[in-house]
């Protein structure tokens, strides 16, 4: 796929397939062209060249049966203030053309999953955060789709909130509805998806599990020490270690390299020295740099 903006490509031939019933999750950076890509996904935004298969279905033909069959949860809280919860629902059963019997069960089968029918009557400038993004979850859901497209669903939302939401995402995951996740909570994505693709630049960087991107890319341990003693930087050089020199410390991702982690505990863990497991927001920086995106 690759999409364009005048003389700006922000996706450049970025390729991937999703299995029906997967939970799958696109990260990159700001900027990275996330939003194009899912845009280009759910029909808002053709392509500009490329070939994009929703169901099978071309979406540059059959954008309008692909979108019947899709939910959207956008980032932004896009829910009518001037409705109650109930009637936010109502409305955008109606966009589906659902008879007024279906839509009042499905309500109901939401409300009740989400945990929000004793709100069902309120308004929603009354619920919480937390309550807010559960709605807007289950709005998505309200034609009962066959692909769930998840735009940072959990952005500014406090632990609880979060945790709550993920519960309902692994319960949807379980029911066989597939997902696609966008985040910047390496932590959800670690806990929710089942493979991931890692985009920069308007590219694919790297594709697969969490676990094995973390093996790969990170290794088994992060050693982090600071400030760098004499001879260390040559020691990692003359090894063929991965490291970044970050200045005011030294980060070493280290594999199972026989000797390689014990030699630094005992030569170099002077000062300060912090030895941790490996995880997937290492891969992200390592992949993706540690420079701010604006």
């Amino acid at each position: 796929m690759v999409k364009r903006y005048g003389a700006i490509t922000a996706v450049k031939g970025v390729s991937f397939c999703v299995p029906r019933g997967e939970f799958f999750g696109l990260l990159g950076p700001n900027g990275a062209g996330k939003t194009s890509l899912i845009r280009m996904i759910y029909g808002f935004s053709p392509l500009s060249e490329g070939e994009l298969l929703v169901f099978g279905k071309d979406i540059g033909t059959q954008w309008r049966y692909i979108r019947s069959r899709i939910g959207v949860c956008q980032q932004d809280n896009t829910l009518d203030p001037d409705l109650s919860v109930e009637q936010n629902l109502h409305v955008f059963a109606g966009y589906f053309n659902m008879k007024p019997a279906e839509t009042r069960s499905r309500t109901d089968e939401l409300l009740e999953f989400f945990a929000l029918q004793h709100k069902r009557r309120s308004k929603v400038m009354d619920l919480s955060g937390g309550m807010a993004r559960r709605l807007v979850l289950a709005r998505a859901l309200i034609n009962n789709p066959e692909l769930l497209i998840l735009d940072e669903p959990t952005t500014g939302l406090d632990p609880q909130s979060r945790h709550q939401v993920w519960d309902r995402l692994g319960a949807l995951r379980e029911r066989g509805l597939s997902l696609l996740l966008t985040t910047h909570y390496m932590d959800e994505a670690a806990s929710l998806c089942e493979r991931l693709l890692i985009v920069d630049h308007g590219k694919a960087l790297v594709e697969g599990s969490p676990q094995e991107l973390i093996e790969e890319h990170a290794g088994r341990n992060i050693i982090e020490i600071s400030p760098a003693p004499d001879g260390l930087l040559a020691f990692l050089e003359a090894k063929g270690a991965a490291y970044d020199d970050l200045g005011d410390r030294i980060v070493i991702y280290a594999g199972a390299e026989s000797g390689l982690e014990e030699t630094l505990r005992t030569r170099f863990c002077i000062d300060q020295c912090t030895i941790r497991p490996a995880g997937l927001e290492d891969v992200f920086l390592r992949l993706t740099g540690r420079g701010l995106r604006e």
